[in-house]
């Protein structure tokens, strides 16, 4: 009798270790759908994660070619151009003929300032390379005179009484504008293009002329 039962409680173990060994393999099963699920979920992620920086990316670009190449809308703050524009006019200012060096006297442009590289000033345009200008102010009675040199403009404020300009700081490199003016968008009442410059500084040369 003894080995029989030895026997039948070696069967026995023997089973709970199937059972076991069983067991064993339907949780790896069930880790193993877990495990890919996790990865599905990642997957998905990531890939919605990728796509939201691409489509950013994209837009990104697309925006920063519109500002460089197209133009920007810009409020305007300070007195140095009224009457022509005042304190928060808002107006817009464009890039195409910055790029393709199609600025001229009369213009008002939009240009880095040359004592601080973030901040934008707004002038009009008085002289260009090779242009002689006046750098009085209208109440001296000497007036001096200067050649704009090659690769720079000469700017001033429509309120000569109350603007920082050439007259101060010198003619400005061509490259630090950023753009030119060419339309007031706010207030309402004021909407469309500029007036001309009220100043009567800018002086017409031969070329001009032949080129009117």
């Amino acid at each position: 009798m003894s080995p029989f039962t030895c026997s039948g409680a070696a069967a026995h173990s023997g089973s709970k270790k199937q059972r076991v060994a069983r067991g064993d393999r339907g949780n790896r099963g069930k880790s193993g759908v877990a495990a890919h699920s996790e990865v599905e979920m990642f997957r998905r992620v990531l890939g919605k994660t990728l796509g939201f920086v691409g489509y950013t990316v994209q837009y990104g670009c697309i925006a920063h070619c519109a500002f460089e190449y197209i133009g920007e809308f810009v409020v305007c703050s300070g007195p140095s151009m009224e009457p022509t524009i005042v304190n928060h006019d808002i107006v817009f200012s464009e890039r195409m003929s910055r790029h393709l060096c199609k600025i001229e006297k009369g213009d008002i442009v939009i240009a880095k300032s040359p004592f601080d590289p973030n901040m934008n000033i707004c002038k009009r345009v008085i002289g260009l390379e090779g242009d002689k200008v006046c750098t009085s102010a209208p109440s001296d009675v000497f007036k001096s005179h200067t050649y704009v040199p090659k690769g720079h403009v000469w700017l001033e404020g429509d309120n000569l009484r109350n603007s920082t300009d050439s007259r101060s700081y010198g003619p400005i490199p061509y490259a630090l504008i950023r753009g030119r003016v060419c339309l007031k968008l706010w207030p309402p009442h004021s909407f469309g293009t500029l007036s001309e410059s009220p100043t009567r500084r800018i002086v017409k040369t031969q070329s001009d002329s032949d080129s009117d």
